[in-house]
């Protein structure tokens, strides 16, 4: 098997991890902070473990700007999961490239094109129709803190993009280390079950660390439409899994909104490659 066969394996590896955190996030009955705390620290001792000898912390503003990024990334997630669909909080994490296309000409001096104008009209009448479900008010704030989830997103690809020799590991690693600070007052309130406790285990060790060493080697063998195109499975199989696993079906409007914005992102995702 050659290298490149094997990357696609372990991209598509990758990203079916990715997608069943929302179901390990649905059956740990703890609160919200605490599931990330541990899970965050987790997987910074597991990413330490893996990259040991080879990190470099710089500390420079765009680097802990990454850092914090992709601790708020990380925390609205797990609540979003918790209190709406983990079809919504998934595919409204997946608006980021709208974030990205209105604050890039201002944080990174890029020009947003014509075309990513008609992508962010797409991708914001997708974001509308996942409001016409009949919503409880939890699940009505899950869709607004899985829209700061996308904005989360966005500021960690920004400041990773604005580093001249952008290092993920040491961004990513910071990043849960802040998420585990954050939590760690919750962690006391009470205790998970053992079926709990191996769901964390699964999601720090696993789902958050084993898998970035998985994608950092994948990343580096594969073009980046390769990249796109696989990774797409992680949106599309989260709620399947969640539905097989946890019986919660998103709504109908739910469902196509996350259509227009999968499509729009893959369509953008391509032409940008093609582009170039």
């Amino acid at each position: 098997m050659t290298e490149k066969s094997k990357a696609i394996i372990l991209m598509a590896a990758t990203a079916l991890i990715w997608s069943s955190g929302g179901l390990a996030i649905k059956l740990v009955d703890w609160n919200p902070m605490a599931i990330t705390g541990v899970r965050s620290g987790l997987a910074a001792w597991t990413l330490v473990f893996i990259f040991r000898g080879r990190l470099q912390f710089g500390f420079s503003p765009v680097q802990l700007g990454a850092a914090v990024g992709y601790a708020g990334l990380l925390i609205t997630n797990v609540a979003a999961t918790k209190l709406t669909t983990s079809a919504n909080a998934i595919l409204l994490a997946y608006t980021a490239p709208v974030y990205v296309a209105l604050l890039a000409p201002w944080f990174l001096k890029e020009k947003t094109s014509r075309s990513d104008w008609y992508f962010i009209a797409v991708t914001v009448g997708g974001m509308v129709l996942f409001f016409m479900d009949r919503l409880s008010p939890s699940g009505l704030w899950g869709n607004i803190i899985a829209i700061v989830t996308g904005l989360s997103y966005a500021v960690f690809t920004m400041c990773m993009r604005a580093q001249k020799s952008a290092s993920p590991v040491e961004s990513v690693i910071m990043g849960h280390v802040l998420t585990a600070l954050c939590g760690l007052p919750f962690i006391l309130t009470d205790l998970p079950s053992a079926q709990g406790w191996a769901g964390l285990l699964y999601l720090g060790i696993i789902q958050q660390g084993i898998s970035l060493a998985l994608y950092t080697w994948a990343i580096k063998r594969l073009g980046a439409l390769e990249a796109i195109l696989i990774m797409t499975l992680e949106p599309i199989f989260n709620p399947i899994l969640v539905a097989l696993g946890y019986g919660e079906i998103p709504g109908k409007w739910a469902i196509i909104g996350g259509l227009v914005v999968i499509s729009g992102v893959t369509v953008r995702g391509i032409l940008s490659v093609t582009r170039r």
